[in-house]
C-alpha cells in the first residue's frame, strides 16, 4: 500500500511547503515523510476546520499547502470553506474515506456516504481514486486544479485503499 509515495512526489512537483493534517492511520505514512521532509512543514491540528485556515495563512505568506484528514472530518469543515470560497485561495483536500469498504465501525457510515455531495454542494471539485494505480494520477490533477484554477478540489481516497480496520487494531 505505497500509494501515498505519489501523493508526496505530486506535493513535491507541485512545490508544496505547508502540509497540515489530524493525524490518520490512512495518512501515516504520507504524515511521517512530510515531517521528515525538511522542504516541508508539517503541522498536526486539533480539528480540520483549523487547517483551511492555515492554508490561508501558508497563501497569502506565498506557500502553497495541503490538508489531510478523514471523511469524518468533513463534516467539521463545511463552514469554514466558506473562507476558501470567498477569499478565493486555492484548497487542496487530501480525505481518507471512512463509511465504505469493509467499515468496522457504525459511526463511519454517515459522513463517509455523504462526503462527496457534502464537498461538491460546498464547491469543492472532487476526484476519486480507488486503485493505486490511479492515485498518482489524481494528486497531481487535485493539486493543479486548485493551484492553476485557484479552487477547491479534493481527492477522495477510497477506503479499499487502506488495510482493513477493526476495533482491535
Amino acid at each position: 500500500m505505497d500509494w501515498w509515495k505519489q501523493i508526496f512526489d505530486a506535493f513535491q512537483q507541485a512545490d508544496v511547503r505547508q502540509v497540515v493534517y489530524v493525524p490518520d492511520a490512512g495518512h501515516a505514512s504520507l504524515i511521517e515523510a512530510c515531517i521528515a521532509d525538511m522542504g516541508i512543514r508539517a503541522i498536526a491540528l486539533t480539528t480540520e476546520e483549523e487547517g483551511i485556515a492555515v492554508l490561508a495563512g501558508a497563501w497569502l505568506g506565498g506557500e502553497r499547502g495541503a490538508l489531510l484528514m478523514q471523511s469524518s472530518g468533513v463534516g467539521n469543515c463545511i463552514n469554514m470553506l466558506s473562507l476558501s470560497k470567498t477569499c478565493q485561495f486555492p484548497l487542496p483536500l487530501f480525505v481518507t474515506m471512512r463509511g465504505q469498504w469493509h467499515e468496522f465501525n457504525p459511526w463511519q457510515y454517515p459522513m463517509g456516504q455523504t462526503t462527496e455531495s457534502q464537498l461538491n454542494t460546498a464547491g469543492v471539485q472532487t476526484l476519486t481514486a480507488t486503485s493505486p494505480d490511479d492515485v498518482g494520477a489524481m494528486a497531481a490533477a487535485t493539486l493543479d486544479q486548485a493551484y492553476t484554477g485557484g479552487s477547491m478540489s479534493a481527492l477522495l481516497l477510497h477506503q479499499r485503499l487502506m488495510p482493513v480496520k477493526t476495533f482491535g487494531k
